[in-house]
């Protein structure tokens, strides 16, 4: 019974740490993509709430919980109410099984450095992922606006295209594999080409990585596929008539959704929290346990700031132009690399 106590305690440390971390970084990612479109842009971002500009995310969090709260007179009010929390809540269960370390011993009991290790990860992650555009449908769709609902049927449009992409491209990361256990994926991972060159699935399957990486963009609605927001064309898309916390959860799980992303992809492609060639160097265990943490957050936080880096430099799409990506481009492509990787495997296995 005692021990039970103890595995529950840890189990419920590991998700407030998790979720902690989460919304740390997603309130430091609003900062970081407001320095860094100053940078691209060649002036300042916000510097002064706090040295540099540190406090930035505090003070938009404490203003946006004292703005007015206002909902149109026409709205269906309760989902227009539970439609934000629809879009955060997925973003943030996202996490919960994606490992972000191998173990920790500490005073003698070892820690699995995820919230939960289940042999259906990958779907997990899929089928939780797909549930945050009922959050832009409903929220677009109560609003009962002509606006928000165009940006509601894009999104619903835009996931559909993309979705099978992306999960068409994880099919050869999954043969390489054999397995739908996230940590599996990265312990296959560990070993080395040829003694030396990490064996990485971003060298086994760059296609599907891109691919992957693409639709990670249209998924998150992110530049250059934000057709969903398109402030010329829809004035704010789906949340156009929100305001206060409730836009603020919508703004936050977009950001989520960017952080469990480029997490995703360093698990699938970058070995995870894999650090090459670290383990040859002699070190206590808890030095490279720590180490192999700081790598995953490292590799995480790498590819947040390539979300944000691509959305200051390209330009967006046609709504045409994306569909016909989407569909055209991405989906033969995605289903060949799956071909092509069950024929080398039967030749050369």
């Amino acid at each position: 019974m005692g021990d039970l106590i103890i595995e529950l305690i840890i189990i419920i440390l590991k998700i407030g740490v998790v979720v902690v971390a989460l919304l740390f970084g997603v309130a430091y990612m609003t900062l970081a993509e407001r320095r860094l479109a100053g940078f691209i842009q060649d002036r300042l971002g916000p510097n002064r709430a706090g040295p540099q500009g540190l406090l930035q995310p505090f003070a938009d969090g404490i203003k946006l919980f004292f703005k007015e709260d206002f909902i149109p007179d026409r709205a269906e009010k309760l989902l227009f109410f539970i439609a934000p929390g629809l879009m955060f809540v997925p973003a943030l269960c996202v996490v919960a099984v994606i490992p972000f370390g191998e173990s920790l011993n500490i005073f003698g009991r070892e820690i699995q450095l995820r919230i939960a290790d289940v042999n259906i990860g990958i779907l997990y992650i899929f089928a939780i992922a797909s549930l945050g555009v009922y959050g832009i449908v409903l929220g677009g769709w109560s609003a009962n606006n002509k606006y928000t609902i165009f940006g509601s049927l894009r999104s619903a449009a835009q996931m559909i295209s993309y979705e099978l992409a992306l999960g068409l491209s994880v099919m050869g990361v999954l043969m390489i594999t054999g397995s739908l256990r996230l940590t599996e994926v990265v312990e296959v991972q560990r070993s080395y080409f040829f003694g030396f060159i990490p064996h990485w699935n971003i060298f086994l399957q760059p296609v599907a990585f891109i691919i992957f990486m693409t639709a990670a963009f249209a998924e998150t609605n992110r530049l250059p596929f934000d057709l969903v927001e398109a402030e010329q064309e829809l004035v704010g898309g789906y949340h156009t008539e929100y305001n206060s916390m409730k836009w603020g959860l919508y703004f936050l799980a977009e950001y989520a959704n960017v952080i469990t992303a480029s997490a995703v992809v360093a698990t699938l492609f970058f070995g995870g929290w894999h650090l090459p060639w670290i383990e040859k160097i002699p070190m206590p265990p808890i030095l490279l346990e720590l180490l192999q943490i700081g790598s995953f957050v490292l590799k995480t936080a790498f590819f947040s700031i390539f979300f944000i880096w691509v959305r200051w430099t390209f330009p967006r799409f046609k709504y045409n132009q994306l569909m016909s990506l989407g569909w055209k481009v991405f989906l033969p492509i995605a289903i060949l690399n799956v071909l092509v990787t069950g024929l080398f495997y039967a030749i050369f296995s």
